[in-house]
This record gives C-alpha cells, sequence and structure tokens, in this order.
C-alpha cells in the first residue's frame, strides 16, 4: 500500500520536464529590445532550483549560466537573427534543453531624408566653416549617406555608420561653392533622397574704386560732375555712400552690381576731396581720396564756346598699390568729357599735346 502510495504522489514530480523558450516581441525590430525566456512547461519543480544559459547558433549568451531564466537583449540588430534555445541544469547537473526558435530581426527602411547647414539658412561667409548635415527620421541598421553637388549630382562623400545623421564638412567656404546641394541616405532598401538646399557665400567688398566725369576737360562751376563708384568683388545688394570733405552728398544702392552714381551741380565751394563708400552689411570699405580743381564759370562771350569740344578724356581711378603705372584712358566721345584724377596728383604738361579727333591713344604718367 505504501509504494503504490509513493508513486501516486511522485508521478506529477518526477516525469522528466521540458524547456520552453519565448522570446518577446516574436518580431523584433532593429535597435528594439528583446527578452528571452526559459521556462518549465511542468510543476514538478520551482525554477530556483535550476541554472539556466542561452545560445544563439551553438555561442552562448549574455554571463553564461545564471541562476535566472531571463535574458535581456538591449538592442537587436540585423546580424542578430538566428537560431536560439537555452538549457536548464539541475543541481545534480542533468541538462534540459529547448527546442530552437528562429528569430528574425526586421529591419527598419529609412524615411524622411532631409538636409540642413551650420550655419542655419544656408548662408556662410566666405573662409569660414561649412557643415551640410544629412539626417533620418527614421532607419535602422548600418546606414549609407551620400552628398550631391548641384544638378548633374557630383558625389562629393559618401559614409556608411550606425547613426541617423552624418556631417559632410567644408573647412573654408568659397566663391565655388555656392551651389544647390542635396543628400541621399539607404540602408538596403532602396536610395532615399532628400529635397535641394541652396547655399549662398557672403563675400565681403573690396576696397572700391571712384571715378569723376564732367562734360569738359576743365570744370567749372555750374557743370553736372557725375561721380561713379564700384567694387570689383563683394555680394550685393551694396549701398555706396559718396563725400566730399568727408560730409556725405549722399548714397545710391547697387541691387545686382555694377556699381552706383551721384551727380552734383558744382558750385565754388566744391573743390576739394572726394571719396566713396561701398557697405554690403558685412563690413564697409572706403575709397582712396580724388582732388578736384576747377575754374569760375566760362564767359557767354567766349567765342572758343561755338567751337567743338576737345577729344574727351577720362581718367578711370584704380585702385592700385603702384599708381604711377595707372594709365589715363583718351577716347573720343562727342558730347562728354570724363576726368578723374588719381590721388592728389596733378597732370599739366602730360595732357597739352592731343592727338586728331576720332583717335584712341594711351598716356603714362610718371
Amino acid at each position: 500500500m505504501l509504494p503504490r502510495l509513493l508513486l501516486l504522489i511522485c508521478a506529477p514530480l518526477c516525469e522528466p520536464a521540458e524547456l520552453l523558450l519565448i522570446v518577446s516581441p516574436s518580431h523584433p525590430t532593429e535597435g528594439s529590445p528583446v527578452t528571452l525566456t526559459c521556462k518549465m512547461s511542468s510543476l514538478q519543480s520551482s525554477d530556483a532550483q535550476f541554472q539556466f544559459c542561452f545560445f544563439r547558433d551553438a555561442q552562448a549568451l549574455g554571463p553564461g549560466w545564471s541562476s535566472s531564466p531571463k535574458l535581456q537583449i538591449a538592442n537587436m540588430w540585423k546580424e542578430d537573427s538566428g537560431s536560439y534555445w537555452c538549457e536548464a541544469q539541475t543541481m545534480a547537473s542533468k541538462v534540459l534543453r529547448s527546442r530552437r526558435s528562429q528569430i528574425n530581426v526586421h529591419r527598419v527602411p529609412v524615411a524622411d531624408v532631409s538636409l540642413e547647414t551650420q550655419p542655419p539658412g544656408g548662408q556662410v561667409m566666405e573662409g569660414d566653416r561649412l557643415v551640410l548635415i544629412c539626417s533620418v527620421a527614421m532607419g535602422t541598421g548600418d546606414i549609407t549617406f551620400l552628398w550631391y553637388k548641384g544638378a548633374i549630382g557630383l558625389n562629393l562623400q559618401t559614409k556608411t555608420q550606425r547613426s541617423l545623421t552624418a556631417e559632410y564638412e567644408i573647412p573654408t567656404a568659397r566663391e565655388s561653392d555656392a551651389e544647390q546641394y542635396y543628400c541621399v541616405a539607404e540602408n538596403g532598401y532602396g536610395p532615399r533622397p532628400s529635397g535641394l538646399v541652396s547655399i549662398t557665400v557672403r563675400i565681403p567688398v573690396s576696397r572700391p574704386i571712384l571715378m569723376l566725369r564732367a562734360p569738359r576737360a576743365q570744370a567749372v562751376v555750374g557743370d553736372v560732375l557725375k561721380l561713379h563708384c564700384e567694387v570689383l568683388r563683394g555680394s550685393h545688394p551694396i549701398l555706396y555712400w559718396f563725400y566730399h570733405e568727408d560730409v556725405v552728398l549722399g548714397s545710391s544702392s547697387a541691387p545686382s552690381g555694377g556699381g552706383a552714381s551721384f551727380n552734383l551741380s558744382l558750385t565754388a565751394e566744391h573743390s576739394g576731396n572726394y571719396s566713396c563708400e561701398a557697405n554690403n552689411g558685412l563690413g564697409a570699405q572706403r575709397s582712396e581720396e580724388v582732388t578736384l580743381n576747377f575754374t569760375g564759370r566760362h564767359s557767354t562771350r567766349n567765342p572758343l564756346r561755338s567751337l567743338p569740344s576737345p577729344v574727351p578724356q577720362e581718367f578711370p581711378y584704380l585702385n592700385s598699390p603702384t599708381p604711377g603705372q595707372l594709365q589715363p584712358i583718351y577716347e573720343n566721345e562727342p558730347r562728354e568729357q570724363s576726368v578723374a584724377m588719381h590721388g592728389r596728383q596733378q597732370h599739366s604738361s602730360e595732357q597739352k599735346a592731343q592727338k586728331p579727333c576720332g583717335h584712341i591713344w594711351r598716356t603714362r604718367f610718371p
């Protein structure tokens, strides 16, 4: 009677136990955590009597044998896909093994690719650092980033990294870097391009050149003097200011290049030094002074007034470190004569000899 009773008591406790491996979630995506649980199918014993170990493709995971029936994997990646199982070892060194479970880690395709710039807004000063930042809103695994310049898509750089953002750097921005850019990201599900971003390279103005033009070789009171100011380099728009003896005469803007002009009706007080200033918001530059000396008003009884005007003369002022090498240009302009004097330099004997009308020649000052 007693042996039968012992058998009835032992039967549910002594039957072989079966291990089950539970994976949560069962269909993980890259970058997400996964919990592996090794569970007994029978109630014959407490889990505390066992040591547990988890495996993937014959490789032990985690710390090896442990009293915990669970293993937490913080991030699963595509290469973590494989065959998983667990083992339990009793105090008597008996080992139980679960069935294998295939875990396939799913990759999230890249989406919402965007291109941003540093500094923001796509405007950079010439000579400064420019960074093009390519980002994706989602996407897992190794992502390949590519940067392109212009409509033809000139590839600038390619980077592959496990990140949602990547950077392309232009250490020193040049005028030639002003262009449209875009980037492309892909992680095995096809390339995804960003939108176009326009880069503007802002260039400070160079020192402006001032030219004075009058309707005759020797300006007189009542003539209209034209002041023309222009820079060789500089981002537009540019605002020009005109000065006589450091007193502001007026201003004029040049939205798209070509310089700016200012007309002045000469009075007896207008002899002296003239200059101009250019400013495009990146710093102002002042021209060198140009000196203008003129006589009083011509008499109306002067018979020479009816004669043709002499060959027009034009003295373009150039911002040159060696002004003595400048060459005034004499041109045949029947109705207007242009005069520009470089610095405070006076021209006398060099202008006395004139060629016949209709000829063009150059004279070099000493």
